[in-house]
């Protein structure tokens, strides 16, 4: 094997390696720092890293810093949608997408302070005054709607014209 290729071959696996560390090695702008300032002597050695001319060296910090920055947007992405999706209905996130389940057991009709658990996981307890008497019905789908206005959210189950008021309780 030639030796730029074993280089080569090296620096990619050692990159590899190096990309989460480089994340925790930023500067307080945000910036990425030069892999010679996040290595140490013996380490940048190591690595062969010191075989490089300058402007090699300023193009693998360049692509390094790249990749940080996108895997750090892709991380912060799935941080976001993961907090949302856990909190839906404890919180508004402005979302105007409804929560869609199936209720974990049987529906009983809608009364206040009747607790739904959805096969989610989530608990939601209704907070107004809307009957619906003499239903039963095994395991629902149910579609929970946030209001226009405000965290207010609405349930309905398939199968009745009839919505209650609910919040989310767990």
């Amino acid at each position: 094997m030639r030796a730029s290729t074993l280089r080569l071959t090296l620096l990619s696996a050692g990159l590899a390696l190096m990309v989460p560390l480089a994340v925790q090695a930023q500067d307080a702008d945000g910036t990425t720092q030069p892999l010679q300032q996040q290595m140490s002597t013996e380490e940048f050695r190591a690595a062969g890293l010191d075989k490089l001319d300058a402007a090699e060296l300023a193009a693998l910090n360049r692509w390094l810093g790249r990749r940080i920055e996108a895997e750090s947007a892709i991380a912060a992405a799935a941080a976001k949608q993961k907090v949302e999706d856990e909190n839906r209905g404890f919180l508004s996130f402005g979302s105007d997408e409804p929560i869609t389940a199936t209720m974990a057991s049987e529906f009983k009709g809608f009364g206040k302070g009747r607790r739904y658990t959805l096969d989610n996981g989530q608990v939601w307890e209704q907070v107004d005054d809307a009957t619906l008497v003499g239903v039963r019905n095994a395991n629902p789908a149910v579609t929970i709607r946030p209001s226009l206005v405000g965290n207010t959210w609405y349930m309905s189950v398939d199968g009745f014209n009839k919505r209650a008021k609910v919040t989310r309780i767990e």
